[in-house]
């Protein structure tokens, strides 16, 4: 984990961020999706201010985190939902939770009291990851949606901000 650097990402990071999250997606078991949008798309989709990429000495990204805003309402000002996708060559490396611990930093600065995800059970390494990083399950949404032929269920966690009062 020492050799790597978490920097902005910029749009010169597009065909990389999106290969990994179409790597990611290519699991079946990261996201409802099937395939990675249009850099237009994602990038449309994610707020600016705290978007990361992992990258190793060399400047090859090994992993990327966003978020984006869960409403449009004013009261949900300070609520985001992240994701986190690292290249499963890095995978083992520490990349995730550097981005995490990056983006709860960026997050907490700017006011964001909680960091919110859904995880597909089987994906037992984002769990851990994520409860290690402070977040807690606060419930499970069984049977929510159809993904290559069968009923998934998905993990809500939740991180709330102990600096944001």
């Amino acid at each position: 984990m020492a050799d790597l650097t978490v920097r902005p990402m910029t749009d010169a990071d597009a065909d990389r961020v999106l290969a990994i999250y179409q790597a990611g997606l290519d699991t079946g078991d990261a996201s409802f999706e099937v395939t990675a949008p249009t850099w237009a798309v994602f990038d449309a989709a994610r707020l600016d201010a705290h978007r990361f990429v992992a990258v190793d000495p060399g400047g090859t990204v090994l992993g990327w985190v966003a978020v984006s805003p869960t409403s449009t309402r004013a009261v949900y000002a300070g609520v985001v939902e992240h994701s986190i996708y690292v290249d499963p060559a890095a995978q083992g490396r520490g990349v995730a939770r550097l981005l995490l611990d990056a983006l709860i930093t960026s997050t907490e600065a700017a006011g964001v009291w909680t960091i919110q995800s859904g995880v597909f059970p089987e994906n037992t390494a984002s769990l851990a990851l994520h409860q290690r990083a402070g977040f807690r399950v606060i419930g499970v949404r069984e049977r929510v949606g159809r993904h290559h032929g069968r009923w998934r269920d998905v993990v809500l966690l939740e991180r709330r901000s102990p600096a944001i009062t």
